[in-house]
């Protein structure tokens, strides 16, 4: 009771006070269930009374009565004792006055309708006292306690179920309490569905067509415990055997007699050892599957003449069986094998032996799905063709990614109650009793693409509106054949709204690859060309809509353009002044002022005013403004002004207001020479100096002064050499000569110097100019040419030579010039200056790279006792184990880390920066091991790029007779070299980078084969971050440097 005092949540006994007493109410152990214990108040002739258990649960705040037991009147059968059992909520047991002791065990289940066609309406059938109340799903959602329609029965309903066969699987079957069996269908009169005062019957109700009973059955409750309509004249019930641990099966038929009308023969009986506590059906391979208390499952073979029970196998002969009973079963195909999946009622889901999910509140097969709701609250739809039992089972075990149709959320404690065949709708329930109804992802999209396969256009495009999918998937899930249909598109869409709304919503994203990606193993159709998706789709719709009725679908056409990756504004605008030339005359037809007004929703109106302008028809741009919020005397004085300009200039004006400089170029150039001017203003202003030199011709006095001004941009842009060659082509020799120079382009100033020409004093002042300049890029030979040939004077030219270490082409000068004398006083010192500084370069090299490749060691052996000591404290799973080896130093601290994670918003001159301190050849630093194998990659590049220069040099110094001087380099320079060849392995080893096999090839040497052995019988040390890893340097052994001459 309320605190009002009213009564709340009662429900009425269907009984009087004067029949029947309540003897004892008993709640089961999770309060779902109530057991109503009843006996007559007045006993019969025979002086015995009647006793009756019910069980009543409640949902959405209403009591059903789901079972009745009536034990009638023997004495001996009437049940003594009741008691639910405390471990499991829905086990009853009852001791009977015979000492007879009876275990009910009940599981909730959901008595639906499975057929496979649009016939099906989807029913779901609830047991509710003496009344199935029934609702069709397919018509609509009726929310409970209430219901589509109603069947009202003598008795309370124990079973209900569905007729398994194709076009009646809307037929019902029901068992009673009183052992009889009630058969509805559909009525075969059709009844009219209008009633008065205008409503409609949505959904007719089913009719009784019979009331069968069932002779020969036991006198008790539940004789008959479980039941399938396998077909139209055969039920298939499931009752005790003759032993407590047996059961049969009962293959039930109406009576062939015509004195039983209204009797069910046992045509049969299948013994079956075990208790059966489950019965499955599957509506494609029509196989009726079994399983016993202790979780076994067997395959019952019903559709031959000697049914039989077989074991549940798999492909090899194995045994499936469920490790533990199953409350709901339910058949279906996996790679091709048929597999039974099981739900426990502790919410583990099975294929076989094999679990698959912890978490599964229910689950249903549809079709080539699976659909399952779980604790997590989600809902998951998956594609039994294309997975395996494995692939279930990481399917439901994963979190699923962005975009996974397979998976969306529902409300807490959802759970499913049917799914409308032929169509996308999932009813669930909720806790509290109230349905909904979703339209899961997988499934809609597996329909559509039934639907386009079909070439269903409509039917697809009418659920992609309703259902907000994105219309581009009609084209994107197989473009080829979309292409090759679209007149059947437009057809079967018979409306310019809705091809306007498809051609306005495409997108150059392709939709099954980003929003409604393509199942796992499902091919995918063959790729089109790279042709825009826009622009092939537009065109191809435009092509067919003009062959069709051009005047009738004007405003898709139109949509065609505008729609194109580059707006076809123009085109569109010229069919709009087209029709205002010359108006249609059927009626219906769009007309000029129509089109207009829906060109200008879906283009912008400045844009689309501006392209008017850029046809240069006053006319049609006049037709735009008026349609445009545009004030009349703005646009007004400025048309009339571009209307007194001559033709070409007035073009040029609408263009230049337009920005089109390039057309606008084009116009001024043809306006005459007194527009020159302007041109070049233009040009310079706008940068347009190629299309510019394209307009004149190449010898008139405007090509000379664009390319004047063209050359003094490029000279501003740091490009005097191309400079020079526009000024040199186009006559101003003096202008190009400076350029040249200014380039370092001694060649193109030498020509052109001689072609002004210069005097021989200013060519010889012009040629140690440039010689300078070269000589400052360390271009000595071509500094020493000019010298020679250009200046004459051999002695500079020597120098330059001498200076840039160019040794034999310097020894020739000196004795083309007979200035042997240069010899002694420069060349000589210079070899020998030159074999002190190279001797110093290798001696220098050769100790940093061996202080380098010792600490390297030394660092490596600390980072590798580390990591030790961090195993032998936390043990050798520890997973920070192998992070902390790779923190490159035991010295790292977080101010470093902290202050690097700022760089990422500097400039690259920075980042560089913060680069080389990140990588310190300090101590301790925290990336001192990557910034030592940075030093030594540097050192070796540095070394062996002098091979070509060490040669030249020995050859002088050998030349000379400098013999010592030029063994004791050259073996100081081969030493360095077998050093560094033999360390590479080591080093970059140890660093990092472990090598499994001998280091061999055209570029290897003895040396560092050797060492590339040695070092595989060492240990080396995890590797570090490859970002980080500087890449092992080669060696150019195949360069040919030494003197054999020198031993």
């Amino acid at each position: 009771m309320e605190k009002n005092g009213l009564l709340h949540g009662d429900f009425t006994l269907p009984c009087s006070r004067d029949q029947a007493k309540v003897k004892e109410l008993l709640w089961n152990s999770d309060s779902t269930v109530l057991l109503v214990w009843l006996e007559d108040v007045h006993s019969g002739a025979d002086g015995h009374i009647s006793t009756e258990l019910q069980l009543w649960a409640v949902g959405n705040y209403h009591w059903y009565l789901k079972q009745s037991l009536a034990f009638g009147r023997d004495p001996q059968r009437a049940p003594a004792c009741v008691h639910w059992d405390p471990q499991r909520p829905l086990r009853l047991h009852v001791v009977t006055r015979g000492w007879a002791s009876l275990t009910y065990d009940w599981g909730w289940a959901t008595d639906r309708s499975t057929g496979l066609d649009a016939s099906d309406n989807a029913n779901v059938a609830v047991i509710d006292g003496d009344k199935i109340l029934v609702t069709t799903f397919r018509q609509g959602v009726v929310p409970p306690p209430m219901c589509s329609y109603e069947l009202q029965l003598t008795s309370p309903v124990n079973l209900v179920t569905f007729l398994c066969q194709t076009q009646k699987s809307n037929h019902l079957a029901a068992m009673t309490a009183d052992g009889q069996i009630s058969v509805f269908g559909p009525d075969s009169g059709k009844p009219s569905t209008e009633r008065p005062g205008g409503f409609r019957v949505v959904s007719l109700p089913l009719v009784l067509r019979n009331t069968y009973s069932v002779p020969g059955l036991p006198v008790a409750p539940l004789a008959i415990r479980q039941l399938l309509w396998l077909k139209e004249d055969l039920l298939l019930g499931l009752g005790t055997g003759m032993l407590p641990s047996s059961s049969t099966l009962l293959f039930l038929s109406p009576a062939p007699h015509p004195e039983a009308p209204n009797a069910l023969s046992n045509r049969l009986e299948v013994a079956v050892d075990g208790v059966v506590t489950g019965m499955a059906y599957s509506f494609q391979s029509r196989t009726v599957a079994l399983q016993l208390e202790d979780g076994q499952t067997r395959r019952l073979i019903w559709d031959s003449e000697c049914p039989s029970v077989e074991d549940w196998t798999d492909f090899s002969g194995c045994p499936m069986n469920f490790p533990v009973p199953c409350v709901q079963m339910a058949l279906c195909t996996v790679s091709e094998e048929e597999i039974l999946l099981g739900l426990t009622d502790r919410s583990h889901l099975y294929a076989g032996d094999t679990q698959l999910a912890s978490n599964v509140s229910s689950f249903v097969v549809y079709e080539d799905f699976l659909l399952v709701t779980t604790h997590a609250h989600t809902c998951r739809c998956l594609h039994l063709g294309t997975l395996t039992v494995k692939g279930l089972q990481e399917a439901l075990g994963s979190d699923g990614g962005q975009n996974d149709e397979t998976l969306r959320r529902v409300e807490r404690g959802s759970k499913i109650v049917t799914v409308v065949t032929q169509d996308s709708r999932l009813i669930l329930q909720m806790p509290r009793g109230n349905l909904e109804t979703v339209h899961h992802r997988a499934l809609v999209l597996a329909q559509l693409r039934k639907q386009l396969d079909c070439l269903k256009f409509r039917d697809a495009f009418e659920c992609m509106r309703k259902l907000r999918i994105n219309l581009n998937f009609m084209y994107d899930h197989n473009p080829k054949v979309f292409l090759e249909n679209v007149e059947s598109f437009i057809t079967q869409l018979n409306s310019i709204n809705h091809i306007n709304l498809f051609l306005t919503e495409l997108r150059e994203e392709d939709t099954t690859g980003t929003m409604y990606p393509r199942p796992l193993n499902v091919p995918g159709p063959s790729p089109m060309t790279r042709a825009k998706k826009l622009d092939v789709v537009c065109d191809a719709f435009r092509h067919t809509m003009e062959s069709m009725d051009p005047d009738k679908y004007c405003l898709s056409i139109l949509t065609s353009h505008v729609k194109k990756t580059v707006p076809e504004l123009e085109i569109a605008l010229q069919k709009v002044h087209d029709l205002r030339a010359k108006p249609p005359g059927a009626a219906g037809v769009v007309g000029a002022e129509e089109a207009l007004k829906y060109l200008l929703f879906l283009v912008n109106v400045n844009d689309l005013y501006d392209q008017s302008l850029g046809t240069y028809d006053f006319d049609l741009v006049l037709m735009v403004a008026e349609k445009s919020q545009k004030d009349p005397k703005e646009y007004l004085p400025f048309l009339n002004k571009l209307k007194t300009l001559e033709p070409n200039y007035q073009r040029y004006s609408i263009d230049k207001h337009l920005k089109r400089y390039s057309k606008a170029l084009l116009h001024l150039s043809k306006c005459g020479e007194e527009h020159f001017p302007e041109a070049l203003g233009l040009v310079r202003e706008q940068k347009l100096f190629s299309e510019a030199l394209e307009l004149y011709p190449a010898h008139s006095p405007h090509y000379k002064a664009l390319s004047c001004a063209y050359a003094e941009h490029l000279v501003a842009q740091q490009q005097p050499e191309q400079a020079g060659l526009l000024l040199w082509r186009c006559g101003e020799p003096g202008r190009a000569l400076q350029a040249f120079v200014s380039a370092s382009s001694w060649r193109h100033a030498l020509c052109v110097a001689q072609q002004v020409p210069l005097p021989p004093d200013q060519l010889s002042l012009l040629a140690r100019d440039m010689a300078e300049r070269l000589i400052d890029q360390r271009r000595y030979a071509e500094a020493a040419l000019l010298l020679d040939q250009y200046a004459k004077d051999c002695e500079e030219a020597i120098s330059a030579l001498i200076k840039g270490a160019v040794w034999e082409e310097a020894l020739r000068l000196a004795y083309r010039h007979n200035r042997q004398d240069i010899i002694e006083t420069d060349l000589k010192p210079a070899l020998l200056e030159a074999f002190a500084s190279h001797t110093s370069f290798l001696e220098n090299n050769t100790a940093l790279f061996g202080r380098h490749r010792n600490r390297l060691s030394v660092v490596l052996e600390l980072k590798e006792k580390a990591r030790l000591d961090m195993l032998d404290e936390d043990g050798p799973d520890c997973p920070d184990a192998e992070l902390y080896s790779e923190a490159s130093s035991v010295m790292s601290n977080s101010k470093h880390s902290s202050s690097i994670s700022r760089i990422s918003s500097r400039s690259s001159k920075n980042r560089r920066k913060a680069e080389r301190k990140k990588w310190s050849l300090k101590e301790g630093s925290p990336l001192e091991d990557v910034a030592l194998l940075h030093a030594l990659a540097d050192i070796i590049s540095t070394v062996d790029k002098i091979r070509e220069e060490l040669h030249s040099l020995l050859k002088a110094l050998v030349l000379f007779q400098y013999d010592r001087q030029a063994q004791k380099l050259q073996l100081a320079y081969e030493e360095a070299l077998l050093m560094m060849e033999a360390a590479i392995p080591e080093v970059w080893s140890d660093g990092g980078l472990p090598s499994q096999t001998p280091v061999t090839g055209p570029d290897s040497t003895a040396n560092s084969i050797t060492a590339s052995l040695q070092n595989q019988a060492r240990p080396t040390s995890l590797p570090l971050p490859d970002a980080e890893m500087p890449t092992v340097p080669k060696m150019r052994s195949g360069v040919k440097w030494k003197l054999t001459i020198l031993k």
